[in-house]
């Protein structure tokens, strides 16, 4: 999947984990049930449709989730999930979705009901949906670094009817069906990071508070759409209307680093992401991002990452899907 370039910081971010094929269930379970989640997946939405269900993590206080609210888990830790807090796990989910028993009896087949389905319970369970994400490359690496650990919207401030229309599709088999099940999961994302980051203004990472600066937000814009322009902070400036020390000022105070320290970090980012598809050459990927010639990527990727292109595409191209 080519990478997509957009003037919105938050868009841009959430390119990186677009669900591509994303595993998405809708759990029925009779209480008590509690279910220790295991799966290092990198990003996990817990969408509660009917009855409580409590997030427990390792380190940290249980979370209450009541039918409604949206729950964001950044991983690779584990954690539990359950009707009760003080319950102890009775089923395990393992790398790959695979569901056993604690004592690691098989459960994929004996509890999967209808399409995308899967508890002890028919009709009147405990509901959940599941959509877990397989984020790869440093785009998402980026989003990820921006979230807690754990996130609750409240119903309230929740996309209901974007998690209603989901929920109508997950059950649905029809051609085409997991693009569009992949879209809806990235909208609701979406809808809750932005619900999130706006209700936790203190919190929220500096490029979001800062877009709403008239003149750092019109830069962040500038630099996400034209990456690969050969931007200087006097172009920034005159194009937002401000001299280059009051934009190197603010930028660096709203944002935490320099405009050009930002903007390399960004073009690199998206440099490792575009290295995961193996049509593009080197030179490609750097004309995409900015840089006049392979060897100025390599360059700079290196002092970066530590490793050059070529090892970085070889080490991600060997890893598993």
């Amino acid at each position: 999947m080519s990478t997509a370039i957009t003037g919105d910081p938050l868009g841009s971010l959430l390119d990186g984990p677009r669900a591509h094929g994303a595993f998405l269930l809708r759990t029925v379970l009779a209480p008590p049930w509690s279910v220790r989640v295991e799966d290092r997946a990198p990003l996990t939405v817990l969408l509660p449709r009917r009855g409580r269900a409590w997030l427990v993590a390792d380190d940290g206080a249980p979370l209450c989730l009541e039918p409604g609210d949206v729950a964001v888990v950044r991983g690779p830790d584990p954690y539990t999930v359950a009707s009760d807090a003080a319950l102890p796990p009775d089923v395990v989910i393992k790398p790959g979705q695979h569901s056993t028993t604690v004592s690691g009896a098989d459960l994929c087949a004996p509890w999967s009901r209808d399409v995308r389905t899967w508890g002890t319970a028919s009709a009147d369970g405990d509901t959940m949906l599941v959509g877990t994400y397989d984020v790869r490359g440093e785009v998402g690496g980026r989003l990820l670094a921006a979230l807690p650990p754990r996130l609750v919207v409240p119903g309230d401030e929740a996309p209901a009817s974007l998690v209603s229309l989901l929920e109508a599709e997950v059950a649905r088999d029809t051609p085409g069906q997991d693009v569009v099940l992949d879209r809806l999961l990235d909208l609701v994302l979406i809808t809750v990071l932005r619900a999130h980051f706006t209700r936790q203004a203190g919190d929220a990472p500096s490029w979001y508070r800062a877009q709403a600066d008239p003149v750092v937000g019109a830069t962040l814009r500038l630099l996400h759409a034209e990456p690969a322009r050969p931007w200087t902070v006097a172009g920034l400036a005159t194009t937002v209307g401000v001299s280059r020390a009051a934009l190197a000022r603010r930028f660096t105070a709203l944002v935490g680093q320099p405009p050009m320290a930002y903007l390399t970090g960004w073009r690199l980012a998206l440099a490792a992401e575009l290295l995961r598809e193996p049509a593009r050459t080197l030179d490609a990927v750097a004309r995409r991002v900015g840089y006049g010639t392979a060897f100025a990527l390599s360059t700079a990727f290196k002092r970066a990452y530590g490793v050059s292109p070529q090892h970085y595409r070889r080490t991600r191209l060997s890893r598993p899907e």
